[in-house]
């Protein structure tokens, strides 16, 4: 198992309207492509509060690649992202980091 670390940081103000989109549109896409999340955040003390931090999890790299480039050209995807996005952009800046458990880490 292996995990996906990946950071937005938002516009300023921005924020709400990436957790709504989330919530409402993005997971429900994900579950259609087996995309599997384990879990999200937000950033109560910190460096910034309009960053949203957020796992997914994945068999292998070769699911990742094959599952995220389904979800990112799917119609659904595109069409909704431009919509949430037609008064502005939301995310700023996006980082992630593919992450594997150590041994005797709690999470597998």
């Amino acid at each position: 198992m292996i995990y996906e670390l990946r950071v937005y940081r938002c516009i300023s103000g921005r924020l709400p309207n990436l957790l709504k989109r989330f919530e409402t549109i993005t997971l429900n896409i994900w579950k259609k492509h087996g995309i599997k999340q384990a879990g999200f955040w937000t950033v109560l003390i910190g460096e910034s509060n309009q960053d949203l931090y957020y796992m997914l999890q994945w068999d292998s790299l070769a699911e990742r690649e094959q599952k995220w480039a389904t979800f990112q050209a799917d119609p659904e995807w595109i069409a909704a992202r431009a919509e949430t996005e037609r008064d502005g952009a939301i995310v700023e800046t996006i980082s992630n980091q593919i992450l594997v458990p150590t041994a005797f880490s709690a999470v597998k």
